[in-house]
């Protein structure tokens, strides 16, 4: 299973963005769905999470402000990011699991999309 990640760029504090995450290949279900992020010299962590499609997690540092939603009609899930910090300067990943029509699982992430928050 293959993900395709887009909406990352370049915002000003204050502003707003929309990432998105398309999987395709053979997907029966899918599980779980997330978005990671990796900032210079940190290591990759968990931004926002759900679950058996309806059951999210969120940072600490994000509540509030990121909203995650999936679409599993489309094997998609976003990212709505609002009053974005520089602090979330990053690659934004995002990470789907689920079984596949011949009864394996997959846990495939995405390509990455830099995400820059500056003025």
């Amino acid at each position: 299973v293959q993900l395709q990640a887009s909406g990352g760029g370049l915002v000003q504090p204050g502003g707003s963005l929309r990432l998105s995450c398309a999987a395709s290949g053979s997907i029966f279900s899918i599980g779980h769905q997330g978005w990671y992020r990796q900032a210079p010299g940190k290591q990759r962590e968990l931004v926002a999470s759900i679950t058996g499609g309806d059951v999210t997690n969120y940072a600490d540092s994000v509540k509030g402000r990121f909203t995650i939603s999936g679409d599993n009609t489309k094997n998609s899930v976003y990212l709505q990011m609002n009053s974005l910090k520089p602090e979330d300067t990053a690659v934004y990943y995002c990470h789907v699991s689920g079984s596949r029509w011949s009864g394996r699982v997959f846990n495939s992430w995405g390509q990455g999309t830099q995400v820059t928050v500056s003025s």
